[in-house]
């Protein structure tokens, strides 16, 4: 049995202007046509939701416009940055009192799903370090979900991706889960790898095989960070990723562009993040 996801990211939508909307619309539109079993957005889903809860409203009401079952995880803008590195001046942190402002809007932000022989889990990066107590109960949910998954393939959805390269990475910086929660999370595993690894946040297609697992990072429905802010990894266009997930493990992920979605640069949008302007530069840091 084939199971199908579509998975969306970074889609930034906000309760005023509509910056990011008109994009996000036309891939929503795109991702019905295609009928898929399941959608996930992973993270960000929200222009500024950790810090407005309108933000967080307004995010939820267009993804009813998706007809398939949609599943969300929390990203940075949603929920704060995490806790456990330098964080841009300005910008809020994660908290309980946020997460809970959170799951009064999309609910769960860890779940498990068993589909089509294989076990699908999202979790909430931006507690992983943080020292709250969700984040203790956090890594619990992960080893009696994937560490009990056996010889059932599992698929992990999570906002950042888990490194760059290698599981050795030792950078501290918000575009990666960080080495200590990494190691923490690497443990809760058990013997288990998952099969796919799923993330976003960097708004760029990225796909790279490391040990047991298949890396993917899903694009932006919204915008990309031009080279001179942000390192090329892979692809920088908008549009969404699709997993085909065989009940024998096998998979296949592949980018899906959309015809007449423009590439827009956050760049010429610093306006919608004004309030993120850095004192020394004059320049937002939306991350």
């Amino acid at each position: 049995m084939t199971f199908r996801i579509a998975q969306i990211s970074d889609t930034h939508l906000d309760g005023g202007p509509g910056y990011f909307t008109a994009g996000f619309r036309a891939i929503a539109a795109h991702v019905n046509g295609a009928r898929p079993d399941l959608v996930v957005n992973s993270g960000d889903m929200s222009l500024d939701g950790a810090a407005n809860a309108d933000d967080l409203a307004a995010a939820r009401r267009l993804h009813d416009e998706i007809t398939a079952p949609v599943r969300f995880i929390p990203g940075n803008h949603d929920l704060g940055e995490g806790a456990d590195a330098p964080v841009p001046p300005g910008h809020p942190i994660v908290s309980e009192e946020r997460r809970a402002q959170y799951l009064d809007h999309f609910g769960d932000d860890t779940w498990c799903l068993d589909a089509g022989g294989w076990r699908i889990v999202g979790i909430n990066a931006q507690i992983l370090g943080s020292g709250l107590e969700s984040a203790q109960a956090q890594l619990r949910f992960v080893a009696e979900t994937i560490g009990t998954a056996g010889t059932t393939p599992v698929a992990l959805f999570v906002h950042k991706p888990l490194f760059h390269l290698s599981a050795d990475e030792d950078v501290v910086g918000g575009r990666f889960v960080n080495p200590r929660p990494r190691a923490d999370l690497l443990q809760a595993f058990g013997g288990v790898r998952p099969a796919l690894v799923a993330s976003g946040h960097v708004h760029q297609f990225f796909a790279r095989r490391h040990e047991e697992a298949e890396h993917v990072w899903a694009p932006s429905t919204a915008f990309v960070f031009g080279d001179e802010k942000q390192p090329r990894y892979g692809l920088k266009e908008p549009g969404y990723v699709e997993h085909v997930l065989e009940a024998d493990g096998t998979h296949v992920s592949r980018f899906v562009a959309v015809t007449g979605v423009p590439t827009l640069d956050i760049a010429d949008y610093m306006h919608a993040y004004a309030h993120y302007l850095q004192p020394t530069t004059g320049r937002a840091d939306p991350r």
